[in-house]
């Protein structure tokens, strides 16, 4: 534990509240915890609380038990949190504040750190009086987490003794009791639980999945410290993030793939209210817009309020300022996407109750903010522009640039961003074999490489439901490519126009003409290629439907194993040693060098029956890695891309 002065370690609300003014050390009591609910419905339907059961909601755990801590910084208290994967499975975080409150609540006549743990929506979050701002998406807090683990102990260091308790499965094991003596400097509060394996589909935690996490939360409360260890591997793996720079080291780290048109990035904080933004940009030599929005730590993946009033300030003030420079002509006017080419962004949001949307509950749905943050962001904006002329004139420059290529293009981009899709003579791609049903929820767009495969894919599909698109060999790298240019492909224009949404401002989900797009390509390296090719051009062009869960990749198998007369097929080297072994005696292995070598039957056996295919759906866990994924393996830095290579060339899987 901590020698700091204060930091409460408490639970994180459903309601997220701002407050109007912050509790001294000293204010902090069982008075101050409200008690809203019980546990009841925790462990009945985990997943309402946490997402999920899976590896998604294990590490969502630790985010709950952390982020409170994170609380703790945000109200101007604790400054470290330490976390640490045991040798058991269990996790422990102990942060450097003021720890639990142990005193005897006033109406619950027991201590109040039972009262925390043990109930629902207990905190010091909800009467306005022990935090400024308090994150959480799902609100859950440690209450939740104490209800879905084996056992959880809290111990709390203050007033110079330990005070601990433990639960199992949200219930104390036995009264909350000093177990010793410590400074009386010394304060702050430590969490250790056991996820149950009743509850949970897996229990092990992955180190980068928590590291990256920890990152974007230092990189967005400057000066915060987060150390972490993972003790269960005889190679201890260990990190500390602490960022003074906060969000300008973010968008830093963020372009450290692409190259910088300027190296002083943009950066402002501003107050309106009880609403605070801090903005931090930079442009690079890349085609692709990546803006992150936050909102109290919270990454909105699917953006909201926030990021629309920070596009809209940054179109109007860079048009305005184009023009100021005598660098736009009479009547030219610079679009959104000329303005945010080549932009990573990032905004994070500080406010009371924010209101969560979308497909993924990661939408800020607060329709005044769009206004506050517009308004925030035009002074904010048009102060530095002036300020820093040499950094305007980069962005101008970059901005005239993609408005030149636009116009040139205006043919091609009209073509894909055509109004009707689905009308008769609406120009759907020649080669697209599209289904008969007209229930979009039934439907599947196979986009399969090769003629050879389209075809075969053709014959074996079933005609009501799905739809397939052959492509020629390999579609265009868009990560190295100008929007006007990836969009007058013709094979990428085929692709929109038969998806049917659109792209960029155009785009609308409601016009999706399928339900599932599946990309199905060659088990060889290849294939992979092109798969991997694809998978950009949707998450740079059409994340909306990755986020939307509407993006699928087909999994072809590798080999096909006859004995006598019956035929197996399996997708990879390990699954031919286990068959091979099952299955004993003479065989015949065969490897398919691609779905072309397949007869129809075999194609719809293997990878388009409903029933006995395999299906992987494409999601986005973490919007900042994906970005940083897609720049360091599709773009042009190539010595990053080299040691990635390097340091990951251990885990390839080679089929000999």
């Amino acid at each position: 534990m901590f020698i700091k002065k204060g930091c409460f370690f408490g639970v994180r609300g459903i309601f997220v509240m701002v407050n109007e003014s912050v509790a001294g050390k000293d204010e902090y009591a069982a008075k101050d915890i409200k008690v809203l609910e019980g546990l009841e419905a925790v462990r009945k339907r985990p997943g309402m609380y946490i997402g999920s059961t899976d590896k998604y909601g294990l590490h969502h755990c630790v985010y709950e038990v952390v982020d409170n801590s994170v609380d703790e910084h945000m109200a101007g208290a604790g400054e470290e949190i330490r976390v640490t994967i045991n040798k058991n499975g269990s996790v422990s975080v102990e942060d450097d504040g003021r720890g639990m409150p142990v005193d005897m609540h006033p109406v619950y006549k027991r201590p109040a750190m039972e009262i925390i743990v043990t109930k629902l929506h207990a905190g010091g979050k909800f009467d306005n009086k022990a935090y400024a701002v308090s994150g959480g998406l799902h609100g859950v807090g440690i209450s939740v987490v104490a209800a879905l683990s084996k056992e959880m102990t809290v111990e709390v260091r203050k007033a110079g003794k330990i005070y601990a308790q433990t639960y199992n499965i949200g219930v104390p094991a036995g009264d909350m009791k000093v177990i010793g003596t410590c400074g009386t400097e010394e304060h702050g509060t430590k969490v250790t639980f056991m996820p149950d394996e009743s509850i949970f589909t897996t229990l092990d935690f992955e180190y980068k999945i928590l590291a990256t996490r920890f990152r974007e939360t230092c990189f967005l409360n400057a000066g915060l410290k987060i150390s972490f260890k993972d003790l269960r591997e005889e190679l201890i793996k260990s990190e500390s993030f602490r960022y003074e720079g906060g969000l300008v080291e973010f968008v830093k780290w963020l372009n450290k793939t692409r190259n910088a048109i300027h190296q002083k990035p943009i950066y402002f904080k501003r107050e309106e209210g009880k609403t605070v933004a801090e903005v931090a940009i930079q442009y690079s030599d890349s085609y692709n817009e990546n803006i992150q929005g936050f909102v109290n730590t919270i990454n909105t993946i699917e953006g909201g309020t926030h990021v629309i009033g920070l596009k809209t300030a940054l179109t109007r003030v860079i048009n305005d300022y184009g023009t100021k420079k005598g660098v736009l002509k009479k009547g030219q006017k610079l679009s959104g996407d000329d303005v945010r080419e080549g932009i990573t962004a990032v905004i994070s949001v500080k406010m009371q109750d924010p209101q969560f949307e979308g497909q993924t509950k990661t939408k800020l749905g607060n329709s005044e903010i769009k206004g506050i943050i517009d308004s925030m962001a035009t002074v904010a904006l048009t102060d530095f522009l002036e300020e820093n002329p040499v950094v305007g004139k980069a962005i101008l420059v970059k901005a005239s640039s993609a408005l030149k290529a636009r116009e040139a293009a205006k043919r091609a981009k009209d073509l894909v961003r055509r109004k009707n899709a689905l009308s008769v003579g609406s120009g759907l791609p020649g080669k697209l074999a599209d289904c008969s049903s007209k229930k979009k929820e039934n439907t599947e767009l196979y986009i399969v490489e090769g003629d050879s495969a389209g075809g075969t894919a053709k014959g074996g599909r079933d005609r009501e439901t799905q739809a397939i698109l052959p492509l020629r060999g390999k579609i265009l790298n868009v990560e190295k490519s100008n929007p006007s240019r990836a969009l007058s492909s013709e094979m990428i224009s085929n692709m929109i126009t038969a998806i049917g949404t659109g792209v960029g401002d155009s785009f609308d989900i409601t016009k999706l003409r399928y339900n599932k797009v599946i990309i199905m390509t060659d088990a060889d390296v290849d294939g992979q290629h092109i798969k991997s090719l694809m998978l950009t051009l949707f998450f740079r062009y059409l994340p909306q439907l990755v986020e939307a869960g509407h993006i699928f990749v087909a999994v072809a198998p590798f080999y096909k194993i006859k004995k006598g007369m019956k035929e197996y097929y399996v997708y990879n080297a390990e699954e031919l040693k286990t068959k091979s072994a099952e299955l004993g005696g003479k065989l015949e292995v065969g490897r398919f060098k691609g779905l072309g070598e397949m007869n129809d039957e075999q194609l719809w056996d293997t990878t388009m029956n409903p029933k006995t295919r395999r299906l992987k759906q494409v999601s986005i866990a973490d919007a900042v890695e994906a970005d940083e994924t897609f720049s360091l393996l599709m773009g042009d830095a190539v010595a990053p891309r080299r040691a990635f290579i390097e340091e990951n060339a251990d885990k390839a899987e080679v089929d000999l």
